[in-house]
């Protein structure tokens, strides 16, 4: 079993940077593929961003890729989701969830946090 905790989320203006944190604990974090999914107000829940347990291979929705970079820290069990040139349309609760699997399919996911809000002002 595997909780995760999101935080870094907050106000931020358009064009700025937030850097947000994953932490999980539990046993077996390291093997799991983690990603990024946000919510806007409104919309369905959307993939931002993965990586795979051994921290390479990421991939990018096509809104964020170019601006965000997702990595982890193996030894503090956290993976990070830097946004940076941030735009109205990041306003959105982001989750990060572990699984099997990996990539943009919310069904391969089998842990999730229970997010951390982002606001960009414009």
């Amino acid at each position: 079993q595997v909780q995760l905790v999101e935080s870094g989320g907050g106000l931020v203006q358009a064009a700025g940077s937030l850097r947000l944190s994953c932490v999980a604990s539990g046993r077996g974090f390291g093997i799991y593929h983690v990603g990024w999914f946000r919510q806007a107000p409104g919309k369905e829940r959307e993939f931002v961003a993965s990586i795979t347990p051994g921290g390479i291979n990421p991939e990018y929705a096509d809104s964020t890729e170019g601006r965000f970079s997702i990595s982890r820290d193996g030894a503090k069990n956290t993976v990070y989701l830097q946004m940076n040139s941030l735009k109205p349309e990041d306003t959105a609760v982001y989750y990060c969830a572990a699984g099997w699997g990996g990539g943009s399919a919310e069904a391969l996911y089998d842990y999730w946090g229970r997010g951390t809000r982002v606001t960009v002002s414009s």
